[in-house]
């Protein structure tokens, strides 16, 4: 049996070689990285038994790699974080993002020795659950007609080697889409790259998408060449700045690009899939989005539901998702009760599946009795949603009833004044009130009809 391969990323040359001499003795295979682009190419070459990721670093820090990276959770390589000057905030976020576990520097050689082997055993248990396999939250799960039009659609994509847009909400699950498409292709067997469009800025875009050739003749790998004959996955297509969304369209069009430092051009031959919110389409052609980037990659366009469109599979999402965190981290198994299930039902979801996620993870955490009764559901989404939501995203049901006839009345109000320019008496007809019976509900419940034609 060969030996568990551990990547370390660490900008400092000594933290290592010190982490690289230590685990090499205790009889591990160890690779080093120091930077996010070295990080990324030793991924690509092979995926790691576990990665040991410093958060502060130069060029992309910890936190925005292990983000790229927490959506493949599922390949079973937990990540552990190292930093000597943390706060709580960034150990929770790192925790949040899926990280394993978090040591601090300087190194406890005895703690970070448990670590490795507490982490090394969560992949093994990970990657032997056959629960496991494919995204987080598989996709799509459940039986409502809307599910089982979206996996025909899917299988058909997915053997289309044409650039596909997945538009949704955020949350939606649109990666876990995108890694589906991926999977259930011809490209299976070939990487599935991510890009976090908003981890890129121009000074840095051309370097982390087409490499680098140092003057002695090695390689870097960019983000383009990394994906190789598999999918690149850009993520978020609108918070691509402008310099890499030109550059992005010259690589379409040409089918290649050049390393920096570099003089001979490399082919891009990955499968494109992007991701964006709804709208887009009337948004390009703006400073947020060249028009010729949209065309390249809106070949074919996947609508990835929110959650609320399919409430019916929630029950379903509820037990998958506890079956998974009860196999992959050993929590304890505990299940939703009727009335708690029809609660989550007619919740609205405003962030949608990874909500879901969240709100199991955390009960599951929690602890309790095996039984999660209305009373705990309660409490979790006791939470209230932003008055500026609109009206599908309000939890009205958390509500007594006289907030929440008023907060529906209010969203009601505000958009049909919309519709009919910030004029009072259109929409006097169009709501069939009486004018000036509606100047004073509009009063009573804060609606500035004033400024309606101005926003």
């Amino acid at each position: 049996m060969s030996s568990p391969l551990i990547l370390v990323v660490d900008d400092e040359a000594d933290i290592r070689g010190l982490l690289k001499e230590i685990l090499s003795e205790e009889g591990y295979e160890v690779d080093v990285a120091a930077n996010a682009a070295q990080a990324r190419a030793s991924r690509a070459r092979q995926i790691p038994d576990l990665v040991l990721l410093d958060i502060w670093m130069p060029d992309v820090d910890g936190i925005t790699l292990l983000r790229e990276w927490s959506a493949a959770a599922a390949d079973g390589c937990p990540v552990v974080m190292m930093s000597g000057h943390s706060t709580v905030e960034t150990a929770v976020e790192a925790t949040r993002l899926g990280a394993f576990d978090f040591v601090e520097k300087p190194l406890s050689l005895a703690k970070l020795l448990r670590t490795v082997e507490r982490a090394l055993d969560a992949g093994r248990r990970h990657r032997q659950s056959g629960k496991l396999l494919g995204s987080p939250l598989a996709v799509p799960i459940g039986k409502s007609r809307l599910m089982q039009q979206l996996r025909a659609e899917l299988q058909q994509m997915a053997a289309n080697p044409s650039p596909v847009l997945l538009v949704g909400e955020p949350g939606a699950g649109r990666e876990a889409f995108a890694r589906y498409l991926h999977e259930h292709g011809p490209r299976a067997s070939a990487p599935f790259v991510p890009l976090i469009a908003s981890s890129l800025r121009d000074a840095d875009a051309e370097g982390r998408l087409f490499g680098r050739e140092q003057p002695d003749g090695q390689k870097v790998a960019g983000v383009l060449e990394e994906s190789g004959n598999g999918t690149l996955f850009i993520h978020e297509l609108e918070d691509l700045p402008p310099g890499a969304q030109r550059l992005l369209v010259g690589v379409f069009e040409s089918g290649q690009f050049t390393r920096l430092g570099g003089a001979e051009p490399v082919s891009f031959r990955a499968r494109l899939l992007a991701s964006a919110q709804p709208g887009i389409e009337q948004r390009a052609g703006t400073d947020a989005l060249r028009r010729d980037l949209l065309a390249h990659v809106n070949v074919l366009l996947m609508r990835v539901p929110p959650l609320r469109e399919y409430a019916e599979d929630v029950p379903e999402l509820l037990r998958h998702q506890v079956d998974r965190l009860v196999d992959a981290d050993g929590l304890p198994f505990r299940r939703f009760s009727v009335a708690a299930q029809n609660r989550l039902r007619n919740y609205p979801w405003p962030d949608n599946v990874r909500e879901l996620r969240h709100l199991v993870h955390r009960l599951l955490i929690h602890g309790g009795a095996e039984e999660i009764r209305l009373e705990e559901i309660e409490r979790e989404l006791a939470v209230q949603t932003p008055p500026n939501e609109p009206l599908v995203k309000q939890d009205l049901l958390a509500l007594p009833l006289r907030e929440a006839r008023e907060q529906f009345e209010r969203a009601y109000l505000q958009q049909q004044l919309l519709l009919c320019n910030g004029k009072v008496g259109q929409l006097a007809k169009r709501v069939g009130m009486e004018r000036t019976h509606l100047y004073r509900k509009l009063r009573s419940l804060g609606v500035d009809f004033r400024n309606i034609s101005e926003d």
